[in-house]
């Protein structure tokens, strides 16, 4: 039979050490499982921080613009031509009738000589009509006194015939008496009728006149509208100031209506500033402006919002005083402050990377002397270009990181080296 066999004191302990050694592996699973993440470091030197203040906030907006005169004219071609000379280049002062460009156009001069043609052709019409048509009144009227002193004999000797005839009827014929009396009543009548005839003559004499200088007046305003073309070919400034821009070549073909230059009064400039369409809705006539030249800065008024938005923008005149720094000149690219509004006794920081106006968003603020940072759940109020206004989360003298900290979203707590 087999008899059992006692393991011995070491094996024993070599159970008891694995055992042990089990038990001790499972309890240091356990507590690394139910330990936090480690927390994550960030160094000082590349985050953005600003400090919470309360006090005043000035609400600004601000965009890119340009300084351009406030009286220009586009100098544009009355007809189509052949740019033949340039006599006046950009940035020379200019009067209304000073002639800076010169062009040529043949069939413009031809139309002036064809109206010029017909229009004395007309005129000559109108003198052959007033000469026909007072040769023919003149006629008229020799006709109705030729008939008139016929009606006038007739009717005396039918009166004469009628004396005698009432003295004597064996003196005249009845017969003789009454053709004499025909002849004097077909005479009053055909003295009428040309006395009418005169009368017409006379009234449409005038009309026909009217209607042929009518026609003369409309050949001479054709006449007058081609010497003008003629004219514009030799191209005026049209008003003082200065030649600002003239695109052009000699030899190159321009076309009516095309553009041939621009004249500006140097000495009157404003700015149209570009400010983005989210932000232009608190926008207002009146508001006091900063316009940055890069060498100076310049206090202005808005004077004009555009009611269009372009390429996502909204153009603000604003208005520049008389006096302006000698870096102000036309189409000088400038940046310009709007201010909005002043709010008094409120919280504000510097904007953050992220977060809207009236937006509640997670921004982490530095505790424990600034060796980490925590994520504060912070209520925004409105914004202005660099600040914003803290409703609720912070208070003044709190420090929190301003750049983006996207990476760290999983995390509460971040250590700050």
């Amino acid at each position: 039979m087999d008899i059992a066999r006692d393991p011995g004191p070491r094996k024993r302990r070599r159970l008891v050490l694995a055992g042990l050694g089990l038990l001790a592996l499972a309890l240091a699973v356990l507590g690394l499982s139910r330990l936090d993440p480690a927390v994550p470091s960030v160094e000082r030197n590349t985050v953005w921080t600003d400090t919470v203040r309360f006090g005043t906030m000035v609400r600004t907006v601000r965009g890119p613009g340009t300084l351009v005169p406030e009286q220009r004219r586009w100098v544009t071609a009355v007809t189509a031509g052949r740019v033949e000379e340039i006599r006046i280049l950009p940035g020379t002062e200019v009067e209304p009738e000073t002639v800076f460009l010169l062009l040529s156009n043949p069939d413009v001069e031809v139309q002036l000589l064809e109206a010029r043609q017909q229009l004395s052709d007309a005129q000559a019409r109108l003198v052959s009509l007033r000469v026909d048509l007072e040769n023919g009144r003149l006629r008229q009227a020799g006709l109705v006194a030729q008939v008139r002193t016929q009606a006038m004999e007739a009717g005396r000797q039918y009166g004469i015939n009628r004396t005698l005839a009432d003295r004597d009827p064996d003196l005249v014929a009845r017969a003789e008496l009454e053709r004499t009396r025909e002849i004097a009543e077909e005479l009053e009548t055909r003295l009428a009728l040309e006395e009418e005839g005169l009368e017409l003559l006379e009234a449409s004499l005038g009309e026909q006149l009217q209607a042929q200088r009518r026609q003369v007046e409309r050949l001479a305003a054709i006449v007058a509208f081609n010497e003008d073309r003629v004219r514009s070919l030799d191209v005026a400034a049209g008003v003082q100031g200065v030649l600002a821009e003239l695109p052009l070549e000699e030899g190159q073909w321009v076309t009516a209506g095309g553009t041939l230059a621009r004249v500006v009064q140097p000495g009157r400039l404003k700015a149209e500033i570009r400010i983005p369409q989210t932000q232009a809705q608190d926008i207002a006539v009146g508001q006091e402006a900063e316009i940055d030249t890069r060498n100076d800065t310049i206090r202005g008024r808005v004077t004009r919002i555009d009611p269009s938005v372009q390429a996502g923008t909204v153009t603000v005149d604003v208005a520049l005083p008389q006096e302006l720094p000698r870096s102000a000149r036309p189409d000088l690219s400038v940046d310009g402050t709007v201010t909005i509004e002043r709010l008094e006794e409120v919280h504000f920081v510097g904007r953050p990377a992220f977060g809207q106006a009236e937006s509640r968003i997670g921004i982490f603020r530095l505790v424990e002397g600034g060796a980490y940072a925590a994520r504060t759940s912070v209520l925004l109020g409105q914004s202005s270009v660099n600040e914003i206004e803290v409703r609720e989360g912070l208070a003044a003298g709190d420090i929190v990181i301003l750049s983006d900290m996207s990476q760290w979203d999983g995390y509460d707590r971040v250590r700050v080296r």
